[in-house]
């Protein structure tokens, strides 16, 4: 792991080591189930994304131990399975984490929190850490659910960031290790306007030193953003959202003449109303190439041939979100997308499960 990214993490654990520290002694135990039932399609027919169908399940079981109020140690079992499939599982991966919390504060080592889906509405917002889909695609939740690595997380009265670097491949003699590391935040600036200034990044890393099994890469992408709510008297929410964006593509550190930078502007408008979601999107482009990020909003086609032009993409959603029962969330949406002069559709049913089973307590 990279020198600078340990340091940021581990003064991070200090800092809520510091605060932890004097908590109060109380051991808990308790069974927590997390599953989230996803069924998504997308009917895409255009050079730069093809169709799929997902249908499956990602499900944690772990038991939690809270050794205080501020130490959380979990161990347990992460599967995600797709419907259909002959396997009972397409992946199995352990569950072992530990969390260090405050009032504001949360730093993991292990298994991260993601994907996190607690009241949260929108299709476009359903990706692991919440970043926009040019950097980091939204099916990421159903494709790789599973993260591991370190974590920090604040959450302060109007001000939120997530940091992570998750590890998603080791080093060896036939490939390169491979990690992708990112921070996703918001800060207010006028209270009274209910204007914050947001940011992101996110970068994909392929290298590591025990072997040269492969070209060492780096795709990263970072930009501002302001994040304005207005009022409005007949929704219960509103927010137009504009992000500057930046992106960087090097396939091969050797070879930087075949480094591609590229810009975005993001714009996205939505209004919330009794469990109802709105939302439209513009995109304009030139040379974006991201890795991990949705390829609708990219300059690479399929056949890996570039677009040179530069790129417009726009989508118009709904969805609605239903409550059925505590510790449940059900959300149907749709969508239509406009991928250059190609006119195409999706929808999702997504449930999640969140539940949380005491079983013993001692102070």
């Amino acid at each position: 792991m990279p020198k600078g990214y340990c340091r940021i993490f581990l003064a991070s654990a200090v800092t809520v080591l510091t605060v932890t520290s004097s908590a109060d002694a109380q051991e808990r135990v308790a069974l927590r189930t997390d599953a989230i039932l996803y069924g998504d399609n997308t009917e895409f027919f255009n050079p730069f994304r093809e169709g799929a169908t997902l249908l499956g399940t990602a499900a944690r079981v772990a038991i939690d131990v809270d050794l205080n109020r501020s130490v959380t140690f979990s161990g347990g079992v992460f599967l995600n399975h797709y419907f259909g499939s002959d396997r009972i599982a397409e992946i199995w991966r352990p569950i072992i984490k530990l969390a260090l919390q405050s009032k504001h504060q949360r730093f993991i080592i292990g298994t991260l929190d993601t994907p996190e889906r607690t009241n949260v509405l929108g299709p476009d917002r359903t990706g692991p850490h919440g970043l926009l889909p040019a950097l980091q695609r939204e099916t990421l939740a159903f494709e790789r659910p599973y993260e591991a690595g370190l974590q920090w997380k604040m959450h302060y009265p109007g001000f939120r960031q997530d940091t992570w670097i998750n590890w998603q491949q080791t080093n060896t003699s036939e490939e390169r290790e491979r990690f992708d590391v990112g921070m996703n935040g918001r800060l207010p600036l006028v209270n009274k306007l209910a204007m914050s200034l947001a940011y992101q990044f996110h970068m994909v890393h392929e290298g590591g030193q025990l072997f040269a099994s492969g070209p060492v890469r780096d795709s990263w992408a970072v930009g501002p953003g302001l994040i304005v709510e207005p009022k409005v008297w007949f929704f219960d929410r509103t927010m137009v959202d504009v992000y500057a964006l930046f992106s960087q593509h090097v396939p091969d550190r050797s070879r930087l003449q075949d480094s591609k930078a590229g810009h975005g502007l993001f714009a996205r408008i939505s209004a919330e109303k009794n469990g109802w979601r709105g939302h439209l999107i513009f995109w304009d482009a030139c040379n974006w190439i991201k890795e991990e990020g949705d390829t609708n909003y990219g300059a690479m086609r399929e056949d890996g041939t570039r677009f040179n032009n530069r790129r417009h993409y726009g989508e118009v959603g709904i969805a609605k979100m239903f409550h059925p029962a505590k510790g449940v969330e059900i959300e149907g949406s749709a969508r239509l997308h406009r991928i250059e002069r190609s006119y195409d559709y999706s929808y999702r049913v997504l449930t999640h499960l969140n539940l949380n089973f005491p079983t013993w307590t001692r102070r």
